[in-house]
């Protein structure tokens, strides 16, 4: 990506909700994201449940997406994930805000999520939006070689900001 497109995106992305035509591709970029990815089936399952799902899209492709599960009182980010290509320009941050959005409208009083514990520009990125460390899951996430990753678990509060 040059240094002119990567100035513009964070102002040229259109923000939907995610459809049923989205997926594949969603999924193609999730499996060159992330080492236990999401599947196909499992976003069609989210997206049939009713989960918040949104897209973010420059130039026709999809540069960002997450899921956000609703319960009474509260909300869980599942996931929220960018392309490798457009990350640190300020999208994850941005569906972060609007996944918050979402929740407070909905009523939850709080929104939780899991990161892995080596994933430190998460990390950052959640505590920098007040997201505070509650717990850890011991062994929660695969790992290639058969050694598995501990999970944070972070909560924010959903009071007036």
């Amino acid at each position: 990506m040059n240094a002119a497109l990567a100035r513009e995106l964070p102002r040229t992305v259109l923000w939907r909700p995610m459809t049923e035509s989205d997926i594949d591709e969603v999924a193609t970029l999730e499996r060159v994201s992330h080492d236990a990815p999401w599947t196909a089936g499992n976003f069609r399952d989210a997206l049939a449940a009713g989960y918040g799902m949104a897209v973010g899209l420059a130039s026709g492709r999809i540069c960002a997406y997450g899921v956000l599960l609703f319960a009474p009182g509260e909300a869980q980010i599942l996931n929220l994930t960018v392309a490798p290509e457009a990350r640190r320009l300020g999208l994850g941050r941005t569906l972060l805000r609007r996944f918050l959005a979402d929740a407070k409208a909905r009523g939850a009083a709080q929104c939780f999520l899991e990161v892995r514990v080596s994933n430190l520009p998460a990390i950052e990125l959640y505590a920098g939006e007040g997201f505070m460390p509650v717990a850890r899951r011991i062994g929660y996430y695969p790992a290639d070689a058969g050694a598995r990753e501990d999970a944070l678990v972070m909560r924010r509060a959903l009071g007036n900001d």
